[in-house]
């Protein structure tokens, strides 16, 4: 806080600009969801499941930036993506916010929090850690709204940077980098994504090339969990450097 905006970001040796794996939208395989009782309630639901798609196909394809400016023109756009997806959440049998937290919870309550995509700032509300809670838009005096590749903390200032089901946008590379500037030295970032935008025979990443893009930026993987049904998370920390003398 307090730096200059002009900051250099982090590139990898061969200097060029890495390729970035496709990340669909997850929008193409959808949960089923179960049938209100009523009939009023079930064109609630369509209208509200419609208006959530359209946004989040929105935000997969467009750039942060670009989102940024459209939550601003349109600020109840963001409650209506956010009520959405409740609802589509409410149909996992887990969620990966849930998982995250556990996973805070067994690690040292000195370590600071960036919760990038924060949405409700559940992370924030369920750890003892300090947590800076991320996102567009902002309706919460504790959630810091911004565009996720140009945030206002300093570098080198956290110990954990998390994107669940966040890392959207067709720059989501820039993200990746600010969650890099962000993260001291052996940090841990934490990524958490829908397992359909992993599935090589739909069209889908290849987890592998994913995992070894995410390391060019200067990380190392350290585990993958694919043993949820619904999403994969990510575990990587960020490399040390060690200067010769």
């Amino acid at each position: 806080m307090g730096e200059s905006k002009k900051r250099k970001r982090h590139r990898n040796k061969r200097g060029g600009k890495e390729e970035q794996p496709v990340l669909p939208s997850p929008c193409a395989k959808r949960t089923k969801l179960k049938e209100p009782s009523s009939f009023l309630q079930k064109m609630r639901a369509r209208l509200s499941g419609g208006h959530f798609r359209m946004i989040n196909e929105k935000l997969y394809t467009c750039t942060g930036e670009e989102a940024l400016d459209y939550f601003k023109e349109e600020p109840s756009l963001f409650d209506v993506y956010h009520t959405g997806y409740k609802t589509q959440m409410s149909n996992w049998p887990e969620q990966p916010v849930n998982v995250i937290i556990k996973w805070l919870k067994k690690q040292s309550l000195s370590f600071v929090v960036a919760d990038f995509g924060c949405g409700e700032a559940l992370i924030a509300k369920s750890v003892k850690n300090e947590v800076f809670s991320l996102d567009l838009v902002s309706n919460d005096p504790n959630v810091i709204a911004c565009n996720m590749e140009n945030t206002p903390l300093d570098s080198s200032s956290v110990d954990v940077a998390i994107f669940c089901l966040s890392l959207m946008g067709t720059n989501y590379q820039s993200y990746l980098e600010e969650s890099y500037r962000l993260l001291k030295p052996g940090g841990w970032l934490l990524i958490a994504e829908v397992k359909s935008r992993f599935d090589p025979n739909t069209g889908g990443a290849d987890p592998k090339k994913f995992s070894n893009a995410i390391s060019e930026l200067g990380f190392s993987s350290v585990k993958q969990d694919f043993s949820n049904k619904m999403f994969i998370l990510f575990f990587f920390t960020k490399k040390v450097y060690c200067l010769l003398q």
